[in-house]
């Protein structure tokens, strides 16, 4: 387990169309990291046997979700957020929530090809999604990130230390900006992700 500690904790935003691997990032960052996550998707399964994905629901997971999210900023540790990204006025509210409690905000867009989502969406049944119209009304629904929000993209066909690799060159830029020192004169086989 690797230690990731930064100057101001960030709360780490996954994006994406349904289906294009945020939750595999999440999952394996969160285990790489000992980081904690706030999944809808974890807390609806836990809270309900056989999801209807109401309105009534949704309000239900996202109030245990802000919870969450209130006392893990206490915690001042980097924080994964798997929950509504895909209108840019919901990345903006989680946004707010995140500076108000003192934390820098990064959003990590997966990118995937829609046919390859549309398969992995429907098989996993996550938002439900059982059928391609409802995953094409998903994807009208979904706002890509504008380049203000800073967003750090990622394939979700790479494998996650490819990655991890470009997730973790945009969390060291703002330490290397203030110390003076680019971030590739590190060696090449340094293994030691304690951020400071």
């Amino acid at each position: 387990m690797r230690t990731l500690s930064l100057n101001k904790p960030h709360l780490i935003v996954m994006v994406g169309i349904p289906g294009a691997g945020k939750s595999f990032f999440a999952e394996h960052f969160a285990q790489t990291f000992n980081a904690p996550i706030v999944s809808y998707d974890q807390i609806r399964s836990q809270l309900y046997n056989n999801p209807t994905f109401t309105d009534d629901e949704q309000e239900i997971v996202g109030r245990i979700a802000n919870h969450m999210l209130q006392e893990l900023f206490k915690s001042e540790r980097t924080i994964l957020y798997e929950g509504p990204s895909d209108l840019r006025t919901e990345r903006s509210a989680i946004s707010k929530l995140a500076r108000d409690a003192g934390y820098e905000t990064l959003f990590i867009w997966v990118q995937t090809e829609s046919s390859s989502a549309k398969s992995r969406a429907i098989k996993a049944k996550n938002d439900k999604i059982s059928n391609a119209d409802e995953f094409n009304a998903k994807i009208k629904r979904f706002s890509a990130p504008h380049q203000t929000e800073h967003a750090v993209v990622i394939s979700g066909k790479h494998t996650y230390a490819s990655q991890l690799k470009i997730v973790l060159k945009r969390l060291v830029e703002p330490r290397a900006s203030l110390a003076g020192t680019p971030t590739t004169e590190r060696p090449p086989n340094h293994r030691n992700f304690l951020i400071r």
